[in-house]
């Protein structure tokens, strides 16, 4: 039990903080305002290391790749298998929003200074497909690639970086390991402000609440249950589908054998980073090569996380759904899709995710930053279901990277071993 508590501290801690402010917020109304200034000291330290944190991690993950053992071959299948599962549950989240929108029940009304400030943060100029097309990849100069309103941008850029990085081979390698570096560094950064985020989002949520009332509480119990629901339907049926790809009943066997002991982890971590020693136990048990293990598992733990897409379409749609805007169109429904795979790419492997999925989210949308803790105390009441998805997300999928590479008779031969 100590040890459990342990595990949840700080997501305990920020949880009975942001229901604490919730409470002052009920009980003050609109004078909790006060509080405002505390929790924009949060966001604004958060906004500040985003641009830095996006570009070391993208850039350090695609730079250093290079020489492992059959590097073309599992790196191709990693990438397949990592975008298809990654597209997959986008889209199942995307429809499951549609169906259960989790903005039902919700007075709209109460948020339109919120929406006035969001309209007032975009540019009214009329721009053609192509042009937005041409815009949203890229940018005219190097140096507004340092803004956080251009991050889709930045990722474009940081994986060119990282991919040339990697194919300079030897040469390069002390700007790799500098990448690498960086990215723990920002990091670090980043639970250091972590420590703040209790105070800051419990004093920006005691303001929300105030001045929006406490409606916005029926949206969150909305978005836990439906959360929930895909959790269980993801886990036991898509993971058993996968392993069933991966090598028939016999997969699917090894796989809920073998599995318990990484979700329990998970469970009661919800870090992603802290289920890997024991993945990696779990995936050899289940037959995976080690060469294979020992890249899916460390790198599917940085930037394939099937419970961070999840989040990520719910966050999306529910600001959109506050907002009042259109969620149905096949652009606005592209750009959900798109944006919770980022999401889900950047994400911290650490509780909570370091959050930074939210900034993500703001900056490609354009929503104003007050609304940032709205999205932020959904990702704290869903971190458990989501580690968990996100960490034997990665475990089927070295089964299907072993697939690709061994072919269909891998596990055969591994008993064979046996």
């Amino acid at each position: 039990m100590k040890k459990l508590i342990k595990n949840y501290k700080s997501t305990i801690i920020l949880l009975c903080c942001v229901i604490f402010g919730g409470i002052v917020g009920s009980i003050m109304g609109p004078r909790s305002s006060i509080f405002e200034p505390f929790g924009k000291l949060f966001i604004n330290l958060m906004f500040m290391i985003l641009v830095p944190l996006v570009f070391f991690s993208v850039a350090s993950a695609m730079a250093n790749i290079s020489g492992l053992k059959r590097l073309r071959t599992i790196m191709g299948s990693l990438i397949l298998v990592l975008l298809g599962t990654s597209l997959i549950a986008a889209i199942v989240g995307t429809v499951c929003v549609l169906i259960f929108n989790p903005t039902s029940g919700i007075h709209l009304d109460m948020f339109k200074s919120l929406m006035k400030s969001a309209v007032d943060t975009q540019s009214s100029e009329k721009v053609s497909f192509l042009n937005q097309i041409v815009n949203t990849f890229t940018v005219s100069d190097f140096v507004d690639l340092f803004s956080r309103k251009n991050m889709l941008q930045l990722v474009v850029f940081s994986i060119i970086f990282g991919v040339s990085v990697s194919l300079s081979g030897e040469k390069a390698k002390p700007l790799a390991r500098l990448l690498e570096a960086g990215s723990v560094t920002m990091m670090r950064i980043v639970k250091i402000i972590m420590y703040y985020a209790p105070v800051g989002l419990g004093c920006y949520f005691a303001s929300i609440v105030g001045q929006l009332g406490s409606q916005i509480l029926n949206g969150y119990l909305n978005i836990f249950v439906l959360y929930i629901i895909i959790s269980v339907i993801y886990y036991f049926g898509f993971f058993s589908i996968y392993s069933f790809i991966a090598g028939g009943k016999n997969a699917v066997k090894i796989f809920w054998k073998n599995v318990t002991i990484p979700s329990v982890t998970a469970l009661a971590t919800c870090s992603s980073a802290a289920c890997i020693p024991v993945n990696l136990e779990a995936v050899k048990k289940m037959g995976v090569p080690t060469d294979i293990a020992e890249i899916v598992i460390p790198l599917g733990t940085n930037v394939h996380k099937d419970g961070s897409v999840f989040g990520g379409v719910i966050k999306i749609t529910f600001l959109i759904g506050l907002f009042g805007k259109d969620m149905t169109s096949i652009s606005s429904i592209f750009g959900i899709i798109a944006v919770s795979l980022l999401v889900g790419a950047v994400m911290g492997a650490i509780p909570s995710g370091g959050m930074i999925g939210e900034l993500l989210i703001l900056s490609v949308y354009g929503f104003p930053p007050e609304v940032f803790p709205i999205i932020a105390i959904v990702t704290v009441i869903c971190d458990a279901p989501a580690t968990l998805l996100n960490a034997i997300g990665n475990t089927v999928s070295s089964l299907l990277v072993t697939r690709l590479v061994e072919g269909k008779n891998w596990l055969i031969n591994y008993k064979k071993t046996l």
